[in-house]
């Protein structure tokens, strides 16, 4: 008997869950992007077909990965399933340490506790929700990272670091004082 190779390969799973979609027509995206002031975070999931911006995924998960959801304990990145964030009272705003999931809510619980407006929160670059909740504080978000990191087609080691002289210039221009997170 001949092993049946099919031409196309197909996912190694069944689909369990399904959810409606509408397709919405060009005219009613423009219309819905214009609503919500060109702000993807403001769009309605309702108007979404193809969710290109987040990372959370949205298709439909297998059993398994319903359950190793369901009897997961939510560590991410190595870290215990809650994390806090203390500070020196002396010094820092935030005196407590209040346990919350990590992820997109505690980095704005996070940032509605520690950034005020007039305040610079510097990174490398910031993730576009983690920019999204310094600058909803009234923070301001501030990009440091390396010449390098700013040419897509320049070969460099890693394109990631701080610009430390852009980072100290900061400092002495806006004051320790205004800076909530290093």
């Amino acid at each position: 008997m001949q092993e049946f190779h099919p031409k196309t390969i197909i996912e190694p799973f069944r689909i369990r869950s399904v959810e409606p979609v509408h397709f919405t027509t060009l005219v009613e995206r423009q219309a819905a992007l214009q609503a919500a002031g060109y702000n993807l975070f403001l769009l309605s999931a309702d108007k979404v077909l193809i969710d290109l911006l987040t990372d959370s995924g949205t298709g439909a998960m297998s059993s398994r990965q319903w359950a190793g959801m369901i009897s997961s304990d939510e560590s991410y990145a190595g870290r215990p399933p809650f994390i806090g964030s203390s500070r020196d009272p002396g010094y820092h705003r935030l005196q407590v340490c209040d346990p919350y999931s990590p992820g997109r809510g505690a980095e704005h619980i996070l940032f509605s506790v520690i950034a005020r407006l007039g305040d610079v929160v510097p990174s490398n670059t910031h993730f576009d929700t983690t920019r999204a909740h310094v600058e909803n504080s009234g923070a301001e978000a501030r990009d440091l990272v390396i010449a390098e990191g700013r040419q897509p087609r320049l070969i460099h080691p890693f394109k990631g670091n701080m610009d430390l002289e852009a980072l100290r210039d900061t400092i002495r221009t806006i004051g320790r004082e205004r800076i909530p997170s290093l």
